[in-house]
């Protein structure tokens, strides 16, 4: 073995240092000990574009665009670098790059360094980044433009939805049921900066509270019978960076609505079975057609919980009281249909107009659609303009009772302001109430903002 040794020994070791250099997949260079290069390799001039006699007598500074100088460090220190990521010209590729020192007899004669492109994993990163992104705007079931509308009322909601969208506050929809609050609540997180991430929907009023529970939060392995092996994500990980939409909130027991009191004051939540807290960074955005006000009063929703949720109220009108916008709404819901059935309707005939103007619209906009959808279904593949006789029957809503306030002859003898409260109750009812509670003619006829009118009839449970 040691003759064996002896014979290798004495081969040329520069041609067999020539060959490895040139058999080499990755970028090699060379720089003495003054930091001028003295050799490279064909993989080095392939991921640069640098050719050798370019480079060589150049120091190490020259094929660098963004990034220190790993042989100029190593010469400095004298010591190794690790993996570094530096871009270099004129190729503009991103290397991750490691050197060394070259000792000869114990002295420095140079650095060596090898670098590895990483370009193609960058770009598929990117575009892996930019699938996913376009795959969360496509998993959004509404985009800011679905809001149809012209109404005042509409227009002062599109203002607040703007407004919340430029801040991380929590959000609470109000409205009756119908009224399109995940629209609204889509629109607020499409519009914000947690866009580019998940916007998570939940339905607490489909879920029983044992089920809800493990969904939102998540679980271990082993914590129940069923539970998956490996455990579960809940839905805020989920949404973690981005947006979760708590729709019905008032249909959560009042266990779990500690659990998410704590989520909204910790940002923090524990999976079921655990006792190792998971931090989130999650937007809260919920929903409810519930007094949530009297609910807290009634003792089936926490306080504590509703001041967190209540940061920044908006309040989405019913249909009946932005009648204007139901010709905007059909023609929207026109173009929906003809995509989904494949037909051609062009319009709607104005008495036909006129019959859907002149209903209440308790189930709102949802039943607007569901109207439209049928009619469509009920016409003859050659026509193209809904008519009246087209339309499915209209069953109208029981009407509102309306009672004029009037104050007892035998009052008992009470505080100033809880008399004028009274009153001012009672008239703004009497009022609300004769306009066919249209909010925004109410608002003019008792000369307050439409948003201050909002606030009375929530703080007079006028509905």
């Amino acid at each position: 073995m040691e003759n064996i040794y002896l014979k290798i020994n004495k081969l040329d070791y520069q041609g067999m240092l020539e060959a490895v250099l040139l058999a080499a997949q990755d970028a090699i260079s060379v720089v003495n000990d003054r930091g001028e290069h003295i050799l490279v390799n064909p993989a080095y001039t392939k991921i640069t574009g640098l050719e050798a006699d370019e480079i060589i007598g150049k120091n190490a500074l020259f094929d660098i665009e963004d990034g220190e100088s790993l042989h100029m460090k190593v010469l400095t220190t004298k010591k190794p670098v690790e993996n570094t990521k530096l871009k270099i010209r004129p190729s503009g590729k991103t290397v991750v790059a490691q050197a060394a020192p070259i000792m000869v007899n114990g002295v420095m004669r140079g650095s060596v360094a090898v670098l590895h492109d990483i370009s193609g994993i960058k770009d598929l990163t990117d575009k892996l980044n930019k699938a996913e992104k376009r795959l969360r705007e496509l998993t959004n079931k509404y985009k800011p433009e679905d809001i149809i509308g012209e109404s005042d009322s509409i227009l002062e909601v599109k203002k607040m939805i703007e407004k919340a969208a430029k801040v991380p506050a929590t959000v609470l929809l109000k409205g009756e049921s119908g009224t399109g609050k995940e629209l609204f609540a889509n629109s607020i997180h499409a519009q914000s900066k947690r866009s580019g991430n998940n916007f998570v929907r939940v339905n607490c009023a489909a879920l029983s509270n044992s089920l809800l529970e493990s969904e939102l939060f998540g679980y271990e392995e082993g914590s129940f019978t069923g539970a998956l092996k490996g455990g579960k994500k809940g839905l805020f990980e989920e949404a973690d960076k981005g947006t979760i939409f708590l729709d019905e909130i008032s249909e959560v027991s009042m266990n779990t609505q500690a659990k998410l009191l704590r989520v909204l004051q910790e940002k923090e939540i524990m999976r079921v079975g655990s006792n190792h807290p998971i931090s989130v960074d999650v937007r809260f955005i919920a929903a409810t057609n519930a007094n949530l006000s009297k609910a807290v009063r009634e003792g089936t929703f926490r306080e504590d919980l509703f001041y967190r949720l209540n940061i920044l109220p908006i309040i989405i009108p019913p249909l009946r009281e932005r009648k204007e916008d139901i010709p905007l709404l059909i023609r929207n819901f026109i173009v929906k249909f003809n995509n989904e059935y494949g037909r051609h309707i062009l319009d709607i005939s104005e008495d036909a107009l006129n019959t859907l103007l002149s209903y209440d619209w308790p189930g709102n906009v949802r039943e607007l659609e569901n109207i439209v959808g049928r009619s469509i279904i009920n016409m003859n593949i050659n026509e193209r303009i809904i008519k009246t006789e087209h339309l499915p029957q209209l069953v109208s809503a029981k009407k509102p009772q309306y009672v004029n306030y009037i104050p007892a002859e035998e009052e008992e003898l009470v505080e100033l302001s809880k008399i004028i409260e009274k009153t001012e109750s009672g008239y703004i009812k009497e009022v609300y109430n004769k306009l066919g509670k249209n909010k925004t003619e109410t608002a003019r006829v008792l000369g307050i903002s439409l948003r201050s009118l909002y606030y009375k009839l929530e703080k007079f449970e006028i509905s």
